[in-house]
């Protein structure tokens, strides 16, 4: 480090399990680091509804050589919050959080300056690792910004004994129907495609189709909702405009990484949306500006997840050694 004490080798932008890798690998280097979070630590993973299953065993969400132990192979949100809170504790990792970073422009010297909601840092190297989840894909439809539609969903005591529209039918869609109905919610899921999506995971993919089969969670294909007022919604189906009453919105669209503080950032966007990096370095078309995780895959966030973006830490910290 330099004389000013907010200068780094690396200043890592978001707090996830991959800032988080990046963050040790880069301690293990003996590169100085700051990892700056505009949220709680590991925030995507906070969001997450309470009672989440993650699709991948534990041993694929380990970071650090950490082992995630757990008693069902699948850990659940609350189990991955408190591991990924443990790491950060056992490598005593350099973390600011709630502190959103506004810019980052390189300056003559090619040292990168860092504008945050809190001071200003400079770094020889910068590391977005910031996910997927802080823009939500809006329907754009009348209505939707009535404080009872939320695109985050957390909790299904919420909406005990309500009428509940859930808009999607992939994993998150689907979660939130069976949890809300099991609540005694009355749900109606709203379907653009004419079947469920096809990463719902295997073992919730049997419980919901007969749910629908016998009537008790409602399901609307080939539709879409196309208003929403205080006490109802119409949805455009097969048969025409149905309207029905409703008391909450689950808008379960997806979410896309932010493309505008990306751009501001100097990296470049194509029109298929997906950042431009080295795939074998994880470097952008900005030098010493690295991509980690799943903001890498532009709109198609399928394509990444913890366990095959963990490696990226590696990837990034050895091109900055060399």
């Amino acid at each position: 480090m330099s004389d000013n004490q907010n200068h780094y080798d690396v200043l890592i932008i978001g707090a996830g399990p991959i800032g988080m890798a990046c963050a040790i690998e880069a301690q293990k280097a003996n590169l100085s680091y700051v990892i700056v979070e505009k949220g709680a630590l590991v925030n995507s993973l906070f969001n997450y509804p309470v009672f989440m299953t993650f699709f991948s065993t534990s041993q694929k969400l380990e970071i650090g050589g950490v082992p995630f132990v757990t008693i069902s192979p699948k850990p659940n949100r609350n189990e991955a919050v408190e591991y990924y809170r443990r790491v950060g504790e056992k490598f005593d990792l350099n973390i600011h959080l709630f502190e959103s970073v506004k810019q980052v422009v390189k300056n003559n010297s090619d040292i990168f300056e860092i504008n945050t909601s809190k001071t200003d840092y400079t770094a020889k190297n910068v590391i977005v690792a910031t996910g997927f989840y802080d823009v939500p894909l809006l329907m754009n439809v009348p209505g939707e910004d009535l404080p009872k539609v939320t695109h985050y969903y957390k909790d299904p005591h919420l909406y005990a004994f309500q009428n509940v529209v859930v808009v999607g039918a992939n994993n998150s869609g689907v979660d939130a129907a069976l949890e809300t109905y099991r609540k005694g919610a009355n749900v109606t899921m709203v379907v653009r495609s004419s079947d469920l999506g096809p990463h719902v995971k295997y073992w919730v993919r049997p419980d919901i189709q007969n749910r629908i089969k016998e009537g008790e969670v409602k399901a609307l294909f080939n539709s879409e909702l196309v208003e929403i007022r205080e006490g109802e919604v119409d949805i455009k189906t097969p048969e025409g405009i149905k309207t029905i009453p409703n008391d909450f919105v689950i808008a379960m669209t997806g979410y896309q990484p932010d493309f505008s503080m990306l751009r501001k950032f100097g990296i470049e966007l194509p029109e298929t949306l997906c950042p431009v990096y080295n795939e074998e370095t994880m470097e952008t078309n900005v030098k010493g500006l690295y991509l980690a995780g799943v903001v890498c895959g532009g709109l198609d966030t399928h394509k990444l997840f913890i366990e095959n973006s963990r490696v990226h830490a590696e990837m990034i910290v050895k091109n900055i050694l060399s």
